[in-house]
């Protein structure tokens, strides 16, 4: 079998001496979605931040369309069509909107007019406040910058942590079914999300983690579907 486009196999490593990663696997292949979920300190985050190169792992691998990338920094693996938004800190809110999608794009020698008009297209809000502060807009439109920025740098992966932490049900919605079409346009996405049931709703692959390693992994409907899954992950 081919290997997914982008893997982080048998994670281990940590903060300090601490492992919190023990032989964790992640992968998302083109265009789909890959959902992370699991309680409060299973590691979620942690291991994004391994698969980013934000975290010098002890052991295991990261590959990208079969290149290994274990070594790399983060910067190195922007440039290689990574792109990550944190969870939090991750727009400049003294920067109007159009400065932050310009600053996603720095990285860039080549025109990023296209590139803006399809974010812009694929938030159009954003369009109509491009030249107002960031600070100044709603939980869901800052997520939609940081998004938007993520999306200049014209990945090939978007990787993102808690996309929807801290909106309502409604923005909630609403960005899911902008990573959607995002997935769409063939770019992998892999997040963590604590929307456990409604993200595992658009995932083609779900993986639980519990206390740094995999718990469970299959599609996103399977595990919606597993008795185990739905009592201990999903509130029943």
């Amino acid at each position: 079998m081919a290997e997914p486009f982008l893997i982080g196999e048998n994670m281990t490593g940590g903060y300090g001496a601490v492992d919190i990663l023990h032989g964790c696997t992640l992968a998302v292949e083109k265009g789909e979605i890959a959902v992370i979920v699991g309680p409060n300190g299973a590691g979620k985050s942690t291991a994004m931040k391994a698969v980013f190169g934000m975290l010098k792992l002890r052991g295991g691998a990261v590959r990208l369309a079969g290149e290994d990338i274990t070594t790399l920094t983060p910067q190195a693996r922007v440039a290689k069509g990574m792109a990550f938004v944190p969870q939090t800190q991750n727009i400049f809110t003294t920067m109007t909107v159009e400065e932050n999608l310009e600053m996603g794009a720095f990285l860039r020698r080549d025109d990023i007019k296209g590139t803006m008009a399809q974010v812009y297209d694929l938030f159009p809000i954003l369009k109509t406040k491009r030249y107002q502060a960031a600070g100044e807009l709603s939980g869901g439109q800052r997520q939609q910058v940081a998004v938007g920025r993520a999306l200049m740098t014209q990945p090939k992966v978007l990787m993102l942590d808690e996309p929807t932490a801290g909106v309502s049900p409604i923005v909630m919605d609403e960005l899911f079914d902008r990573i959607i079409e995002v997935a769409r346009t063939g770019i992998s996405i892999l997040m963590v999300e604590q929307n456990a049931r409604q993200a595992l709703e658009i995932a083609h692959k779900g993986y639980v983690l519990v206390q740094g390693s995999n718990r469970f992994t299959d599609t996103g409907q399977a595990l919606m579907a597993d008795p185990e899954v739905r009592r201990s992950f999903l509130g029943g």
